[in-house]
């Protein structure tokens, strides 16, 4: 990922050098003052957040939020604590509304909102709107800037070639009164601290920024991919965002790769590719290569793609893509790809904020812990409920039951909460986190989960609410049949390329019909489609990375069954409920055995860029 500018809000400098005869010299000096940097921030975890703390509410005095709750300009940690309640985006979409509608008066921040960031959490089906400021992106820029800085520690030579990173933007959409809403890395792309970084080896790509920026996904990834197969003997690290991503950077290879070895055996670019920036990048890189042509298509052309990242990019060292959380049921596809490199995931972000980073990168992904970095935001943290696994319930918890970042203990679980320098005040993020040890001062987590998430597959999270009002919208088309729902739970499905959403689903027939027409179940998942929230819908027609949505349905007595075998594992019979998204292979295996037909939704849902009441940019 790119590095920081030359300088920082946080008093870190990185200098860039001018000359390629310079940059040993200045790599070595980046990487000790960033190493140094981590050391400091993190030695010093308390006093930096009550300077942060101190910061943020002193330049946000007097904002209509912090006046509105009694704060009166007062800055120490007792009275934000006494005054500011805990809230959710419900609590703020009054304020963040009135922003997005055109008001400019200092509602949460007294610097100017310069957009919004559009969450992939959801609120009501739709994206979440994050306030953001102009300096949050030197914010975000010093976090990339230390990244490569730790990841030499453990790997050398990483300057010595470039990285294959498959990186993309997506739709923007504007507010009524003007500002731009778009997802934090399409803001971080087009932004000038990506656009315009100096040459850096670490942050030397294969693939030219117009094709990053491109809006066509298809142009994109093309693009993408041809530069990086036309330097794969320059490659020394491959990935992208999310795990998911790049597996279906390797699919689109799978499918495509014949018509890229003719681009490299000619030195011509596909007519497909019509975007005239684009096929100026690409030129400038892509000349006739028949001998690379040639073993491209050897590799390609052979039945089994186990490990076609070394086989097709030989110097690789590690695959850097997130693979926490829902990410994880990636780990076994990336695994057979790459023929086990490391899985490397760097950092830990959000739209609300950047939080930290992976101090031991080449750890196993399963014990993946980030170390927040204390200068980045104010963080809280809300204990999890030990009877019932669950934070506290309600938008505004008793505010004693909050920790600060220094005073969590170690394993225990909490609900990040976080105050930024572009206006949210004891935000619930979301994250259920785990404490898994200490860097210095500052505590260091392994991320659990998304609260109340049950289906992923790409940036889409959908909760268990949600399904249910999906699956009952969808289970009306069965009473036209005689038919009705009897029992269901659901899987993310990710053996197929993209993943995809399987419901299963036990029938019962109130009439003497024996057979229900395809038609119908292909009428129901369209249905549950469409009832999804606009981050699944928009993955589904314009990012395609999520499938058609399958319907399982599955033998009379199968839940029964389903009952039957977590009563085996221990389930106790009083309190088991039918599991309404189900993860364990044995469980998955006993219901894909009861399986007598399977749909597929048709056809796409209905997806427009934008929120509903935006108007979107042409």
């Amino acid at each position: 990922m790119p590095e920081a500018p030359d300088t920082n809000p946080n008093g870190l400098e990185l200098d860039h050098g001018a000359t390629n005869a310079d940059h040993a010299t200045h790599q070595m000096g980046n990487r000790e003052r960033a190493l140094k940097y981590i050391e400091d921030v993190t030695g010093n975890a308390a006093d930096i957040q009550i300077n942060v703390l101190s910061e943020i509410l002193s330049r946000s005095a007097h904002v209509e939020y912090l006046r509105r709750h009694g704060l009166d300009g007062r800055t120490d940690p007792h009275s934000f604590k006494n005054f500011i309640p805990v809230v959710t985006y419900d609590d703020l979409k009054p304020d963040i509304d009135r922003i997005a509608n055109g008001d400019t008066s200092p509602i949460l921040s007294s610097k100017p909102i310069s957009e919004f960031l559009t969450s992939s959490g959801t609120s009501g089906g739709e994206r979440k709107l994050m306030p953001t400021i102009e300096e949050e992106l030197d914010r975000r820029a010093l976090l990339y800037s230390l990244l490569m800085p730790v990841m030499s520690q453990y790997v050398e030579g990483l300057n010595e070639g470039k990285g294959m990173y498959f990186l993309f933007v997506k739709s923007e959409a504007k507010t009524p009164g003007g500002l731009l809403a778009r997802p934090v890395l399409t803001s971080y792309y087009k932004s000038s601290h990506f656009k315009d970084r100096p040459f850096d080896p670490y942050t030397n790509y294969t693939s030219p920024n117009d094709t990053i920026l491109c809006p066509d996904s298809f142009q994109s990834m093309y693009s993408q991919l041809l530069c990086g197969l036309c330097q794969n003997d320059q490659v020394l690290r491959v990935g992208a965002v999310f795990a998911s991503g790049f597996i279906r950077a390797i699919k689109f290879l799978e499918n495509h790769w014949v018509a890229l070895c003719n681009d490299i055996r000619t030195g011509r670019i596909d007519p497909k590719i019509t975007d005239p920036s684009v096929r100026e990048a690409v030129m400038k890189l892509l000349k006739p290569n028949p001998q690379l042509a040639a073993f491209v298509e050897a590799e390609c052309v052979k039945e089994s793609w186990k490990g076609i990242i070394p086989r097709l990019w030989p110097n690789t060292k590690y695959v850097d893509v997130i693979v926490t959380g829902t990410m994880s049921q990636y780990i076994p596809t990336l695994d057979y790809y790459s023929n086990g490199l490391p899985l490397v995931c760097t950092m830990y972000a959000s739209s609300e904020c950047y939080f930290g980073l992976n101090l031991n990168p080449l750890c196993d992904p399963s014990e993946v812990s980030y170390t927040l970095m204390p200068t980045m935001a104010y963080f809280e943290f809300l204990p999890l409920n030990k009877k019932n696994g669950l934070t506290n319930t309600g938008s505004h918890p008793d505010q004693q039951q909050l920790v600060d970042l220094v005073d969590v203990k170690l394993a225990r679980e909490y609900e990040l909460v976080v105050t930024t320098y572009s206006g949210l005040y004891r935000y619930r993020v979301g994250d259920i986190l785990r404490v898994a040890g200490f860097k210095n001062k500052a505590p260091q987590f392994n991320f659990v989960c998304r609260k109340n998430v049950v289906l992923s597959i790409d940036s889409d999270k959908t909760d268990e609410v949600e399904l249910q009002n999906a699956v009952n919208n969808a289970a009306n088309h069965l009473l036209q049949s005689g038919a009705s729902l009897t029992e269901y739970t659901s899987c993310a499905d990710t053996s197929t390329v993209p993943g995809h959403y399987v419901l299963y689903w036990e029938i019962s027939n109130l009439s003497d019909q024996t057979s229900i027409p395809p038609s119908v179940f292909e009428d129901c998942c369209l249905a549950v489609e469409e009832s999804l929230n606009s981050v699944y819908r928009q993955g589904r027609v314009s990012d395609k990375s999520i499938g058609p949505l399958e319907i399982r349905v599955v033998e009379n007595g199968t839940f029964d069954k389903l009952m039957d075998f977590s009563l085996s594992l221990g389930a106790s019979i009083n309190q088991y409920k039918t599991p309404r998204c189900v993860k364990y292979a044995p469980i998955i295996e006993l219901l894909n055995s009861k399986v007598v037909s399977s749909y597929f939704s048709p056809k796409c849902p209905k997806w427009t860029p934008g929120h509903r009441k935006w108007c979107t940019l042409d």
